[in-house]
């Protein structure tokens, strides 16, 4: 179950104390499940419920105003897949400027022990939280103080994971890279909306999506991908991210994707397109034949891709 907002009669909701973490979890990457599968078996095998307690935007929003970084997930995909990765109770905080001014100790006083009733925080190995931060010892000192055990999850082996590497992965086109360390392939969400038939002209019907603004879009460039369909199946496809030099200079970035053997009308429906690799930079064309041929050489490319997974 998902709680939103500050809840003051959670603690009378749950029949046992509560082993809790903390984290914004955008993307939901592996790291966040690790730590989050540390959580359920600690709570199972101490009598305690899991608790994974996470906000309604990210502190940067407050904190950092402007320079808050586009996300890996919204808010609906992330608590999806949240609840899809964790057995335990999922409960959202608005973060405001009040909350970011807390310190550790008294977040851990005033939301985890008295409206949570947690007695047990389990942290990611590199997370910090409340005004000024503080060290490991630090934070093991404040909860002795405020009654609940704090641990230090261990680090996933191998590869540092993060949710803003991972952005910066997608930002430079890294598909593959970042679809590694996420442990699923990064996808984008949106509705199609009306464009100007340009590719349907020159054999390559496109459907235009509509993302949400707060989401990240992957470098401009033409990616191989899964579409998932209204109807619940999925086809392969070649999306194209950029300003579309070739027919309309300086226009504004654009995410259209070629489904392929589809031809049905998709306007206003919701999309969801899995990202498996970026082929090619965008570019632009002498002429509409040349990039016609571009295309027919893109399609091949995809497909080999895509069938390459089945």
């Amino acid at each position: 179950m998902v709680w939103h907002g500050v809840l003051f009669n959670f603690a009378r909701q749950m029949k046992k104390n509560c082993a809790v973490t903390i984290g914004f979890f955008d993307g939901v990457h592996r790291g966040h499940r690790y730590l989050l599968n540390q959580l359920d078996e600690f709570a199972s095998s101490n009598g305690r419920e899991p608790v994974a307690v996470t906000f309604d935007r990210h502190p940067g929003v407050i904190v950092r105003g402007d320079h808050a970084p586009l996300l890996l997930t919204t808010q609906e995909e992330k608590l999806s897949l949240l609840s899809n990765a964790f057995k335990g109770e999922i409960v959202v905080l608005p973060f405001t400027r009040e909350m970011s001014e807390m310190t550790a100790k008294q977040f851990m006083e005033s939301v985890l022990r008295d409206k949570l009733n947690a007695d047990f925080l389990l942290m990611g190995y590199n997370h910090r939280f409340g005004h000024g931060g503080g060290t490991a010892e630090e934070y093991k000192a404040w909860g002795t103080e405020t009654g609940i055990e704090v641990c230090v999850a261990d680090a996933l082996e191998g590869e540092m994971v993060s949710s803003s590497r991972i952005r910066s992965l997608i930002c430079l086109g890294k598909i593959v890279e970042a679809n590694a360390l996420l442990g699923y392939p990064y996808f984008l969400t949106g509705k199609v909306t009306a464009g100007k038939k340009i590719g349907r002209e020159i054999g390559f019907p496109t459907a235009n999506l509509l993302v949400p603004e707060q989401k990240l879009v992957p470098a401009c460039g033409v990616y191989s991908v899964l579409v998932s369909l209204p109807d619940g199946t999925k086809r392969g496809g070649m999306l194209c991210i950029g300003h579309r030099p070739t027919v309309e200079p300086d226009g504004d970035i654009s995410v259209e994707v070629n489904i392929f053997d589809y031809d049905n009308n998709l306007y206003e429906e919701q999309l969801t397109v899995e990202f498996i690799d970026k082929m090619r930079d965008e570019t632009q064309f002498s002429s509409l034949d040349a990039l016609k041929r571009q295309l027919m050489h893109d399609a091949v490319s995809a497909r080999a891709i895509i069938g390459k997974m089945t």
